[in-house]
């Protein structure tokens, strides 16, 4: 809603556009520009109160269309207007008589009057220097002609006065009557305030005082009676001196401190809400006199203390910066002082047995200065490196990230508890090292790298080794390397990240379970006996279990899901993830539909169907979604055992089988009787149908 418009003093050329179409516009300003042509014909809304197109280049008549009841200032001044002025501007009723109209003509080229000039006395018209002026027979002109003016700059008086009525004598000092106050003759100590319109819609105050008024009690919750506009200068800023009193219910017939502040903060900040007609506004003053000067003094006194206080917090922390740059300076001074008794001893040791604490200049040695020639990994924890130690011994020295770095009694802490852990199916901890910053744990290297490299045949002995029955032993070992730390660790350990990266693999292909250290202690107890650690979701996309996603909580059978999702990588040679696939959620479809045989990796060698039935169905158990449908570790792993014994066993009534390229099942040789391929393909559609039903078999715990 567009109430006001000024374009004052913009430099714009060209005519004046017609905006005759806004409906709610009041105030329009367009002067000091360089407008050119006639006055638009067209009248503007009826609620103009100010009309200012003084001090361009406008030409042509005044437009008879200047009818406005609310109009206080049609200001066209300084333009090269001619012709007749109409009277019918200012008469027949075009205002309302409470109004000031001035109308400012002066220094155009108008040459008479249509109509009668005799203007009411609350319209002021100003024609100085036009010809008009000179025209005698026009009878009194010449008290418009004037270079001053009426005089307007006046201020005006609040008429409103109980003195009339009420002696000012019952009055205290520095109190004076409520004008209108509802009980006679109130007394009381008022607020005086200096305020503005800084651009109002209006020049002439008095029309719309009522309505102000209004406004500020509404604005500073105060009933009408309690604000009387003292005085007023009308003009395009509007200046008044307002008084506020307190409610003629106060005893003390004063505002108290909290009320003063809270009034001169409304004043202060602005917090006025926006309006439109009245605009912005200002504040010029707000002493306190009077009986209020004594807050006024206390308020300064505040302040002082504050200033002080400031000052003295200022002293304070430039004493406290001063020191710390001294301090630094001494550290820095005496860094390599420090860096040297730092190298000569950590500040904690402790003696293991079978763990060695080496030095950095040792490890540093063993990796060519941790040479990237020698990086053969990357983890959360930090870079892997392969070390020939002075014993010739090879390790893998695992460094930790910046990020990863522990207090040094938690660290240590840690390698004593992986000290304690001894199981052939874990990385053997060596030693550790602790000084200059650096936290390193020593382990035995694993030649044949990850079980992911297995799978995806990375090297040429990983491939010449690639079959059901090498990817039952590896995933065997696993299984009991992990039923060791959930069972038999003091504490109990949950690995909470197992994937095939943190699976290795010695010179003989023997499983050895990584990454598993302190992090992962501290299980608690449910009242059913449920352990579980409560903890921030960790661990690797694709291995998590969808209960501990969604719970926080890890249990054991959360290690057990992620086993399940390796099991299923062995036999698909599929990622945990791919192109936004899950591998639990594709096995299942392809058990459902018929097709799970065309998702197991042809690079599995010969093996009897049977155990591949029982090797699935015990990987897709693993990976059921309610964790107390999944196997424990302990029954996993007497799983495997009588699959691994079953795939030893020399039974001729279930011949071995292999799959082609195109995943389809065929003898392992074509000799053999009609009986036996009958047999065969009769086991064939048996086992699998047990993976094409919508139930996916689950493993009965012994």
């Amino acid at each position: 809603m567009l109430v006001k418009l000024s374009l004052r003093n913009c430099s714009l050329l060209g005519t004046i556009p017609d905006f005759s179409s806004i409906a709610n516009l009041s105030y329009l300003d367009h002067s000091w520009n360089q407008f050119t042509g006639q006055i638009p014909p067209n009248k503007l809304a009826n609620n103009m109160t100010t009309i200012d197109l003084s001090n361009n280049h406008l030409n042509g008549s005044i437009p008879p269309t200047f009818l406005y009841p609310n109009l206080q200032n049609l200001s066209l001044e300084n333009n090269l207007l001619s012709g007749s002025i109409p009277a019918s501007i200012w008469q027949n009723g075009a205002i309302n008589s409470k109004d000031k109209l001035t109308i400012n003509l002066q220094n155009n080229s108008l040459l008479d009057v249509l109509g009668n000039l005799n203007p009411s006395k609350n319209v002021i018209l100003r024609l100085f220097g036009n010809p008009i002026c000179k025209d005698s027979n026009i009878e009194s002109i010449g008290q418009y002609c004037g270079p001053d003016g009426d005089g307007d700059d006046e201020v005006a008086q609040n008429p409103t006065n109980p003195t009339n009525v009420c002696s000012i004598q019952d009055c205290q000092p520095d109190n004076e009557y409520v004008p209108l106050s509802p009980v006679p003759c109130f007394c009381a100590a008022p607020l005086r305030i200096g305020y503005r319109l800084k651009s109002p819609s209006f020049s002439y105050f008095p029309p719309y005082i009522t309505s102000f008024e209004l406004y500020i009690t509404e604005s500073l919750k105060l009933d009408n009676y309690q604000l009387s506009i003292d005085a007023w200068k009308d003009g395009y800023r509007i200046t008044m001196y307002l008084k506020l009193f307190p409610s003629y219910n106060d005893p003390n017939h004063m505002f108290n401190a909290s009320e003063i502040h809270r009034i001169k903060t409304i004043f202060a900040s602005w917090r006025f809400p926006p309006n439109h007609f009245f605009g912005p506004h200002e504040l010029l003053n707000f002493t306190l006199l009077g009986p209020y000067a004594n807050d006024s003094k206390r308020s300064k006194s505040s302040t002082d203390i504050d200033i002080l206080v400031a000052v003295l917090i200022a002293a304070v922390a430039c004493v406290l910066a001063t020191s710390a740059i001294i301090i630094l300076l001494v550290f820095i001074r005496h860094g390599k002082y420090q860096r040297m008794i730092s190298k000569k001893a950590p500040n904690v040791s402790i003696k293991l047995d079978n763990v060695k604490e080496f030095s950095l200049k040792e490890l540093a040695l063993a990796t060519n200065n941790f040479s990237s020639s020698t990086k053969v990994g990357q983890g959360g924890y930090g870079n892997v490196y392969k070390g020939i130690l002075h014993s010739q011994t090879l390790v893998a020295i695992k460094r930790a990230a910046e990020g990863s770095l522990q207090g040094q009694k938690e660290f240590l802490t840690e390698i004593e508890l992986l000290s304690r852990l001894h199981h052939r199916n874990l990385v053997s901890l060596i030693g550790y090292c602790d000084e200059e910053k650096e936290q390193m744990l020593v382990y035995e290297f694993m030649p044949n790298g990850t079980l992911r490299d297995w799978i995806s045949g990375k090297n040429e002995e990983s491939k010449e080794r690639q079959n059901f029955g090498m990817g039952l032993k590896i995933v065997k070992g696993a299984a009991k390397g992990i039923l060791y730390l959930h069972t038999e660790a003091n504490p109990p350990i949950f690995h909470r990240d197992i994937k095939t990266s943190n699976i290795l693999l010695d010179s003989k292909f023997t499983a050895k379970v990584a990454d598993f250290g302190l992090s992962r202690l501290a299980p608690y107890e449910e009242g059913s006996g449920t352990k579980y650690l409560s903890t921030v979701v960790k661990g690797t996309p694709g291995y998590l279990d969808p209960e501990y996603v969604l719970t926080h909580k890890f249990t054991d059978k959360s290690d057990v899901y992620s086993l399940g999702v390796v099991f299923l990588e062995i036999l698909t040679g599929m990622q945990p993830i791919s192109r936004g696939k899950h591998i639990v959620n594709e096995i299942k479809v392809a058990c459902r539909s018929g097709m799970i045989y065309a998702t197991i990796k042809s690079k599995m060698g010969l093996y009897q169907s049977d155990c591949l039935d029982k090797f699935l169905t015990l990987a897709l158990s693993c990976c059921q979604d309610n964790p107390e449908e999944r196997p424990s570790m302990l029954d996993v792993v007497r799983e495997l055992e009588d699959i691994v014994a079953m795939l030893l066993e020399s039974d001729t009534s279930y011949p071995d089988v292999t799959f082609d390229n195109s995943g389809q099942m065929v003898p392992s040789s074509s000799l053999g009787s009609n009986v036996a391929r009958e047999d065969q393909h009769k086991y064939a559609y048996v086992s699998g149908s047990n993976l094409v039903s919508d139930v996916i078999p689950t493993i009965v715990p012994r």
